[in-house]
C-alpha cells in the first residue's frame, strides 16, 4: 500500500507538470501588452476584463487571451492606446491566487510527503529489528477447540503417562499435598509420523491450558544472541500465562551435543541450548510451566538436556501393533462412508510397520480412488489398492512389456510365491501380481506377523524366498536376468547381518564384528572400524557365502520338486496378471502330479501335495512385499 501511494504521488506531479507546459482547451493564451493594444485598435476585441495584474481578453472569434499589465490601471492603458469604444469591459478586484500558490509549492509538498513515508518505513524496519529477538511461538488459547485423547489412538501407554500431566494441570493441590513434583519436561521420542505433535496438542486440549508451539529451528538465526533472546522471551510469555505448556518440535535442531561442532568452537546454537537449560532448571524456576519436546534422534541430544530436572520423563511412541493400527484406522475412517465389505482388522494385518501418518494417508488415498470412480462409499478394493500404492507405487499399466519378458516376470514372482508357501517360517501369501507398480515389474505380498525376536530359521527361510525368483528363471529358461539384482542385494545384506551383528554363525560363534563409528555433529553413521583380523574377514565372507548357497539349494529343491505347480502358477499369472484371495489359495491346495523328470532336475520329483502350511495360523498386520523384479535398465531399488 505504501509503494502504491508513492506511485500515485509521482503520477499526480507528472500530470501537473504537463498541465503547466502544454496548453489545454479553454485555458487563455498569454500574449504581450503591445499586441493587445494593436488588436483593440483593429476592433478584434469583444470583451476586456481587468483582474489584478492580468488583462483577460475575449476576441470576436471567441478566443481567450491573457496579457500581463503589471501595476498599470485602466487609465494608463487608455493613455498607451488601448481602445475601449464598442468593447465590453469590466474591472474585478484583485484576490489571492491560491491556485498559483499551490502549484508553486507543489514540488515542496511532494518532497515532504515522500520524506514522511520514508520515515514511516524506517520506523517499521526499526520496530521489526527491535522485535527480532521476540519469540515466534504460536499461542493456542485454552478456549480454542483442539484435539483430545479421543482423537489419538494406537499409543495407549504414552497416553497413560501423559494423563498424569493433565491431572497435575487440572488439580495441582492433590499432588503438592503429598510432596510430589510433576516432571518439568517430557520428551516424546519416536519415528516420524507416530503422532508426537498430535499427542502434545491432545495434552493441551485435555488440560484446558494455553499451549505454546514452536519449532527448534525457529530459535536459531544468523545473528548472535537472537536464539537465546527468543528463548527468554518464550519463557517470559509462558510465565504470564501459567499454568501452560511449551511444545518444542524437532528439538534436536538446537539440542545437539555441545562441543561437537567442527573445530569445537562456540556457536549460536550452543548459546541457545545454554539458555534453554537455564530456563528449564535454573535459579528462577516455575513449576506451572511444563515443557514438552519431540524428536526422532534422542541419541544426539546433549546429556544436560536429558538429566532429571529438565527432560526427566521420556515417552516412547513406536509404530503401532495390530490393535493400535485397527484403532487408528477407526479414527481416520470415522465420518467416512464405508462399504459393508470393509474389514479394518484385515487391513491392519496387511499394514505392519505403518505409522499413524501412513494409515491416515492410506485412508485418504482410498477416498480419492473411490471418488475418482464415482462411488458413494469406500470399498475394500480401494483400501487394498491404497496399501499397494503406499508400499510400491501406483499401477503403470501403460508400460509396454513384451510377451517374453512378461513370461519371465510371471515365473520370477511364481518362484517367490511357491518357495514362500512351502517353507514353514514364511507367512501366508496375500497377493501375487505382474502388473508394474512404481519401479517394480511385479511383486509378491504376504501377511506378516509383528515380530520382535526373529529366529535364525526364519532368516534362512527368508533368504530362500528372496532367491526363489532367480532360481525359477534359471530352472525354466536355463538363463538369468537382471531382475534378481535387488533380491540378491537384500539377501547378501541379511546374511552379513546374521554373521556380523546377530551372532548366528556356527563357526564364528556369538560375537559381533565391526565397530560402527558415528559423528554426532553429522548425525549419521559414516564409517565402520574393523575390530577383527584379515583371517576373520575371510571367515565372515565364507559364512555369508555358505548361507546364500544353502538358501539357493533349498529354493532349487523346492522348485524342482514342484515344477509343474510352478508352471501352473506362472501360466495363471500371465493370463490374469494378479492372483489373490481364494483363487490364490486354490492354486496351492489342489493336487498336481509332476511330469516325467527332466534332465535339468537335480532330484527325483514327487507328487505334489497340498500346501504344508496351516491356514488357520494367526497372521500379522505387517505387509511384507517381496523384492521387486526391476527392468533391465533400472537400478536396484
Amino acid at each position: 500500500m505504501r509503494n502504491s501511494l508513492i506511485y500515485i504521488i509521482i503520477l499526480v506531479a507528472a500530470v501537473v507538470l504537463l498541465y503547466q507546459l502544454f496548453p489545454t482547451p479553454g485555458r487563455p493564451t498569454e500574449i504581450g501588452l503591445d499586441r493587445a493594444i494593436a488588436m483593440s485598435k483593429n476592433g478584434e476585441i469583444a470583451k476586456i476584463t481587468v483582474e489584478g495584474d492580468q488583462l483577460l481578453i475575449t476576441t470576436i472569434e471567441d478566443a481567450k487571451l491573457k496579457a500581463s499589465i503589471g501595476n498599470l490601471t485602466l487609465v494608463d492603458l487608455k493613455e498607451l492606446g488601448l481602445k475601449l469604444d464598442g468593447v465590453d469591459y469590466e474591472v474585478k478586484p484583485s484576490g489571492f491566487d491560491w491556485g498559483g500558490l499551490a502549484i508553486g509549492f507543489l514540488p515542496l509538498i511532494l518532497f515532504g510527503v515522500l520524506l514522511f513515508f520514508l520515515f514511516r518505513s524506517a520506523r517499521g524496519a526499526n520496530s521489526q529489528a527491535l522485535n527480532f529477538g521476540r519469540s515466534r511461538a504460536r499461542l493456542f488459547p485454552a478456549s480454542t477447540p483442539t484435539v483430545t485423547f479421543d482423537d489419538v489412538a494406537g499409543v495407549e501407554e504414552a497416553k497413560q503417562e501423559l494423563y498424569e500431566v493433565v491431572e497435575f494441570l487440572k488439580s495441582r493441590e492433590k499432588f503438592q499435598s503429598l510432596g510430589a513434583r510433576i516432571p518439568k519436561g517430557l520428551l516424546l521420542i519416536g519415528p516420524p509420523g507416530t503422532g508426537k505433535t498430535l499427542l502434545a496438542r491432545a495434552v493441551a486440549g485435555e488440560a484446558g491450558v494455553p499451549f505454546f508451539s514452536i519449532s527448534g529451528s525457529e530459535f536459531v538465526e544468523m545473528f548472535v544472541g537472537v536464539g537465546a533472546s527468543r528463548v527468554r522471551d518464550l519463557f517470559d510469555q509462558a510465565k504470564r500465562h501459567t499454568p501452560c505448556i511449551i511444545f518444542i518440535d524437532e528439538i534436536d535442531a538446537v539440542g545437539r551435543h555441545r562441543g561437537a561442532g567442527l573445530g569445537g568452537g562456540h556457536d549460536e546454537r550452543e548459546q541457545t541450548l545454554n539458555q534453554i537449560l537455564v530456563e528449564m532448571d535454573g535459579f528462577d524456576t516455575n513449576t506451572s510451566v511444563i515443557v514438552m519436546a519431540a524428536t526422532n534422534r534422542p541419541d544426539i541430544l546433549d546429556p544436560a538436556l536429558l538429566r532429571p530436572g529438565r527432560f526427566d520423563r521420556r515417552v516412547i511412541l513406536d509404530r503401532p501393533d495390530i490393535n493400535g493400527r485397527t484403532a487408528i484406522l477407526k479414527v481416520h475412517t470415522k465420518g467416512k462412508p464405508l462399504a459393508e465389505s470393509v474389514d479394518l482388522e484385515v487391513l491392519a494385518k496387511q499394514t505392519a510397520g505403518f505409522s499413524g501418518a501412513d494409515l491416515a494417508n492410506l485412508v485418504n488415498e482410498a477416498a480419492i480412488l473411490a471418488a475418482r470412480q464415482g462411488k458413494k462409499a469406500i470399498e475394500m478394493e480401494e483400501l487394498e489398492e491404497s496399501i499397494d500404492r503406499v508400499i510400491v507405487g501406483p499401477e503403470r499399466k501403460s508400460r509396454r512389456i513384451s510377451p517374453k519378458e512378461k513370461e519371465i516376470i510371471a515365473y520370477h514372482e511364481a518362484g517367490h510365491a511357491l518357495v514362500a508357501n512351502m517353507l514353514p517360517n514364511i507367512e501366508p501369501l496375500r497377493k501375487i501380481t505382474i502388473v508394474p507398480r512404481g519401479m517394480a515389474l511385479g511383486y509378491t505380498k504376504t501377511l506378516s506377523e509383528d515380530k520382535y525376536l526373529p529366529t535364525r530359521s526364519q532368516f534362512k527361510d527368508e533368504l530362500a524366498m528372496l532367491l526363489g525368483g532367480r532360481v525359477a528363471e534359471e530352472l525354466i529358461f536355463n538363463d538369468l536376468t537382471t531382475g534378481a539384482q535387488n533380491d540378491i542385494k537384500i539377501a547378501t545384506a541379511l546374511a552379513r547381518k546374521m554373521v556380523t551383528d546377530y551372532g548366528m554363525s556356527d563357526k564364528l560363534g556369538p560375537r559381533t564384528f565391526g565397530d560402527k563409528q558415528e559423528l554426532v555433529f553429522l548425525g549419521r553413521e559414516i564409517s565402520e572400524q574393523r575390530d577383527y583380523s584379515e583371517k576373520v574377514a575371510q571367515q565372515i565372507d565364507d559364512e555369508v557365502h555358505e548361507l546364500i548357497q544353502h538358501a539357493d539349494t533349498a529354493a532349487k529343491r523346492i522348485l524342482t520338486e514342484n515344477k509343474q505347480r510352478l508352471i501352473n502358477i506362472a501360466e495363471k499369472l500371465v493370463a490374469k496378471e494378479t492372483l489373490e484371495g481364494e483363487e490364490l489359495e486354490a492354486l496351492f491346495s489342489e493336487s498336481v502330479l509332476s511330469p516325467v523328470p527332466e534332465a535339468t532336475a537335480t532330484s527325483t520329483p514327487k507328487p505334489v501335495k497340498a500346501s504344508p502350511k496351516t491356514k488357520a495360523k494367526s497372521v500379522s498386520k505387517k505387509t511384507g512385499v517381496s523384492p521387486q523384479l526391476l527392468p533391465k535398465q533400472a537400478p536396484a531399488s
